[in-house]
């Protein structure tokens, strides 16, 4: 199983993202890097240097909420020599084709399109079509399990469709790569959701599955690995120092030997 850590940032400073309330979110403070308070790019390169992670999360929390792209950043981290080249997966907010292509020219190996800021499941068809379904990740974003939709998105009657259904809609739309994040469990170390991780394993068996939100330990990492993960995303547990890069290595090799 893969570890990617994350960078949420946030007006140009990475801040460390705790049970989805954005507005308090502060500057990260890292044992990575623990004189670099809310530096993204001294973060980034400790992910690499440190340990020894292969790939990278980003979350533009502005371009999320409506704001701009936060385009400089984005480029500044695409272009950082640590061997991140073409392994940067960015949330920015993209759900057309042309936002997509915005994304990936600031330097994205990947767009990961949220189901919380997705217009229409014809956009994300579209945007599929357009870019290729290598470059597209579809994230189902959840608050505490409930998917957190777009107000274009939300029933008349105000019915919320399930998880499973919508990642169903996902994967007819054409994405192959899904990613199961819940704001409401990140940063409180209270597990991942292993039921819905094994339930979308079963469902879609031949995509790609990254899950985050709630890894505490590298038990944790074991569980979502178990339950049919292909992917952790990890932010807290790493800046807290009880993810470390021994134990990186140890699931890298356990891939490596099945």
């Amino acid at each position: 199983m893969d570890i990617i850590p994350v960078l949420d940032l946030a007006r140009g400073v990475a801040v460390w993202a705790q049970a989805g309330n954005r507005a308090r979110y502060g500057p990260a403070v890292s044992a990575l890097v623990p004189e670099g308070a809310g530096d993204p790019v001294a973060l980034l390169r400790a992910y690499r240097g440190k340990l020894g992670a292969t790939s990278c999360y980003v979350a533009d929390l502005d371009a999320i909420q409506g704001g701009a792209i936060q385009r400089a950043m984005l480029r500044e981290l695409a272009e950082l020599e640590t061997g991140f080249a073409g392994a940067l997966l960015v949330d920015a907010g993209a759900h057309t084709p042309p936002s997509t292509f915005e994304v990936l020219a600031c330097g994205a190996s990947q767009v990961v399109v949220g189901l919380e800021t997705l217009r229409a499941f014809t956009d994300l068809a579209a945007i599929v079509r357009t870019v290729g379904v290598d470059r597209v990740v579809f994230s189902v974003d959840l608050r505490l399990g409930t998917p957190i939709l777009h107000p274009a998105m939300q029933d008349v009657a105000g019915a919320v469709p399930d998880a499973v259904s919508l990642t169903a809609q996902a994967v007819e739309a054409g994405v192959s790569t899904l990613l199961v994040l819940d704001l409401g469990r990140i940063g409180t170390g209270c597990g991942a959701d292993l039921g819905l991780i094994g339930a979308l394993r079963r469902r879609f068996p031949t995509a790609r599955l990254l899950a985050g939100g709630g890894v505490l330990a590298r038990r944790d990492l074991d569980r979502m690995r178990d339950a049919g993960c292909d992917g952790a995303l990890v932010a807290s547990a790493i800046h807290a120092g009880t993810i470390t890069a021994a134990d990186l290595a140890a699931l890298t090799a356990v891939a490596a030997s099945s």
